[in-house]
């Protein structure tokens, strides 16, 4: 990308990376995190650790004057990211999160179909989001659970999508793949309604597991018609014979999926630095689908509707 250097990447694990580095050309690899927040030269940070790390560091990275992209989600609790944000607003940096898939062409193309009415009036939003494979048990103690790990990226293009906030969740969910995650009080499995404040109604399912491969799909249905996109896959070809027809499986997980929107939401990162504009996913989009993760959870206890915080600005 023009005008952007990469000089260091800090991981506890360094030692494992080294050649990856020199593959890459990244002047220095190091450990411990501090260096880059020290360093005056650097003047953009991305934070990529786990979620319990995020807010610390954006703490600390605001305080040195470094722009900052964090990954979704900010931090499992309102007070937290609050917090975060509040220290971001006094040090005057930049903050986006990592919510990729609302740089996805085809994502982009739904919202605009809303956006510009050419279905009408939305009514119904549905997204389907599949994994291919469930995580490990010591993934899931530390992840926040599937509403906060992997559901947060459809309530965010609930949003992105409907153009509307979320204004009340109902959880069903079960550990149907792995009776052990009941155990960490988690779901492998979900179906979640959402009520829109436009009036519209949504309805996402989620799985840990689908055989066939990474599943994504979206459909807008409203009042003059629907858009709707499939998984994308390595080649379009269909092969029709005697015995079926045959079509590729979808590609296999996200970084295989979204690659190209990786590259986008980083690229307009850059741009809203170089630019000086808003960045493209900020700290409200961020809180909110951390409050829609939190009342699904809650949904999920109680067996009722839950109501999802505003954010009063």
């Amino acid at each position: 990308m023009a005008g952007v250097r990469v000089k260091t990447v800090a991981d506890p694990y360094s030692e494992h990376a080294k050649d990856w580095a020199e593959k890459l050309g990244i002047e220095q690899l190091v450990s411990n995190h501090e260096i880059i927040f020290n360093d005056a030269e650097i003047n953009c940070v991305f934070i990529c650790s786990p979620t319990d790390t995020h807010t610390t560091m954006i703490k600390a990275a605001a305080k040195a004057g470094k722009n900052i992209f964090c990954e979704k989600p900010i931090s499992f609790s309102d007070e937290e990211t609050i917090e975060a944000f509040k220290a971001v607003e006094k040090a005057g940096v930049k903050l986006q999160i990592g919510f990729n898939r609302r740089f996805d062409k085809n994502f982009d193309r739904v919202k605009k179909c809303v956006a510009t009415g050419k279905i009408g009036e939305l009514h119904i939003l549905k997204i389907t989001s599949r994994d291919p494979e469930p995580p490990g048990l010591d993934y899931v103690k530390s992840s926040g659970g599937l509403f906060m790990d992997m559901a947060i990226h459809d309530f965010d293009m609930a949003r992105f999508v409907s153009g509307s906030e979320v204004e009340e969740v109902y959880v069903q969910g079960a550990a149907l793949i792995n009776p052990e995650f009941a155990s960490l009080g988690d779901v492998d499995t979900a179906i979640i309604t959402l009520k829109f404040a436009n009036g519209a109604l949504g309805v996402i399912d989620n799985s840990r597991k689908a055989v066939y491969g990474y599943d994504q799909r979206v459909e807008a249905f409203g009042s003059n018609g629907a858009v709707e996109i499939g998984n994308e896959t390595e080649t379009l070809a269909k092969l029709s014979t005697n015995s079926g027809v045959e079509l590729d499986q979808p590609l296999h997980f996200f970084l295989e999926r979204y690659n190209e929107a990786y590259i986008r939401e980083v690229q307009e990162f850059f741009e809203a630095i170089q630019k000086d504009k808003a960045v493209p996913c900020s700290f409200e989009d961020g809180i909110m689908a951390q409050r829609i993760a939190q009342a699904a959870k809650l949904s999920l206890t109680t067996g009722k509707p839950v109501r999802v915080t505003k954010l009063i600005k």
